[in-house]
């Protein structure tokens, strides 16, 4: 009995296997560029704004800044730190000398 209300419904019953076509789809996908810069002064920030404006994650070299001059250095650090606030961009200051600012989109896990 339960066997015919199976082949009923259709278990039992050997198809042949049926093609299904898939379209493709083309997708815009915009690559996520990652750069590598010198942060040189206060100068260099807008010009950083700008990159990272532009969905770039950036790796700043600060070591030459540090050695050269320790106030620039520090106000650089500030200004940078106030921009990247204020466009909820995430900032991450390594021990080798490296900053990382990453826009919206992009977080540092810690």
């Amino acid at each position: 009995m339960i066997g015919k209300i199976l082949k009923k419904i259709g278990f039992g019953k050997k198809e042949e296997p049926k093609e299904i076509s898939v379209e493709e789809q083309e997708q815009n996908i915009n690559p996520i560029n990652i750069r590598v810069d010198s942060l040189t002064g206060v100068a260099d920030v807008d010009r950083v704004t700008k990159f990272v404006k532009d969905g770039n994650i950036l790796f700043l070299k600060l070591k030459e800044l540090q050695r050269r001059d320790a106030i620039e250095f520090q106000n650089t650090l500030q200004k940078m730190k106030r921009v990247c606030t204020q466009f909820n961009w995430d900032v991450v200051a390594l021990e080798d000398g490296y900053l990382i600012v990453t826009p919206q989109f992009a977080k540092v896990e810690r």
